[in-house]
């Protein structure tokens, strides 16, 4: 458990100034990350931005390419830190640290420290960092056992998806952390508005039994889903301040200046949301529950693993994860059809 207590004490302690402009940050963030590892140590870090391992994400415990934290100096681990702090807001941090100090925790359950490893965490950079502005195409993954975050940076625009948070336990019932819940708060806000939407008589239950996991699982492409559960249009104001609410929550992770655009946008288009839940109703019940706007993104949840105690959550982009629908925009300007 100490262990735990050190990296947050190591995140919220990052040497790194934030400047409110997200790309320069991240990008000064990884050029200093860069410049203090080794060339042995920096070949297992840079990708081309090329590389078909950009989009190579999962969120189960597994080896993964990159640097890993357990190969890092002290003085190096402060600057692995401080570019995951330029992606994240202060709660994202937060979050963060504590799904890694999870795994300390999943250790002692399974007596398995090799498998839960706090430090069994990645970092991979692709293509070269830019600190200016407005230039630069590259990309930077933090990832490890229920944590990836996928950043990819076009000409000063920041993507941030796909973006995933796990917590197993999702509820810690014993121990120092006792009562700990990094997704507790999201999870409550959607039950509360399904049992709302439910009392008004709106179809929002798609199913009564929970499918095993988010949907889209660890796909490189999100597929649309079906059309179901409850638009924003048919529900009240109080409801559709809930299934913002729900969003917000997730978000909220990330650096505001990236987080409150989208919001933003998302709010004033709150009408075409759409809400459903699948599993139990009650707390404790295995449930899975997804908001999406059928076009542009979908966020997922289910906690149906470990006796309802093992939470996956993640936000998609249809055409946008890794900054797809952005690359394609900037490719067609610089390289226009002739006609």
């Amino acid at each position: 458990m100490k262990k735990y207590l050190s990296l947050a004490a190591l995140l919220l302690s990052t040497p790194f100034a934030l400047a409110a402009n997200p790309a320069q940050d991240m990008g000064r963030a990884a050029h200093s990350f860069l410049k203090g590892l080794s060339a042995e140590q920096k070949a297992k870090a840079v990708f081309k931005f090329t590389d078909e391992e950009r989009e190579n994400w999962h969120f189960i415990p597994l080896d993964r390419k990159g640097l890993k934290l357990s190969e890092l100096t002290p003085a190096q681990t402060h600057q692995a830190y401080a570019l995951l702090a330029s992606g994240l807001s202060q709660k994202g941090v937060l979050n963060a640290s504590t799904i890694m100090g999870l795994e300390a925790v999943l250790a002692e359950m399974e007596n398995d420290p090799v498998k839960r490893d706090t430090q069994k965490y990645y970092i991979a950079i692709f293509g070269e960092p830019s600190s200016k502005q407005k230039t630069g195409t590259w990309g930077w993954r933090f990832e490890g056992h229920h944590l990836s975050l996928n950043y990819t940076i076009i000409n000063g625009n920041v993507v941030v998806t796909p973006a995933f948070f796990g917590t197993n336990p999702a509820v810690v019932r014993k121990g120092p952390l006792k009562g700990t819940r990094p997704l507790g708060r999201m999870e409550d806000q959607a039950r509360t508005l399904m049992k709302s939407l439910k009392e008004a008589g709106k179809p929002v239950v798609l199913s009564d039994k929970a499918p095993r996991d988010i949907l889209s699982s660890q796909d490189r492409v999100a597929s649309k889903p079906e059309s179901q559960g409850v638009q924003g249009a048919d529900m009240n104001d109080e409801q559709k301040k809930l299934l913002l609410a729900v969003l917000r929550e997730f978000s909220s992770n990330t650096r505001s200046e990236i987080a409150r655009p989208a919001m933003a946008e998302v709010s004033g288009a709150v009408d075409k949301l759409q809400f459903a839940w699948a599993g139990g109703l009650n707390k404790g019940d295995p449930h899975y529950f997804r908001v999406t706007d059928q076009g542009e993104f979908m966020v997922e949840y289910a906690n149906t693993q470990n006796g309802a105690n093992h939470a996956h959550a993640v936000w998609r982009l249809f055409d946008g994860d890794f900054g797809r629908d952005v690359l394609k925009e900037h490719l067609e300007k610089d390289h226009p059809k002739s006609k």
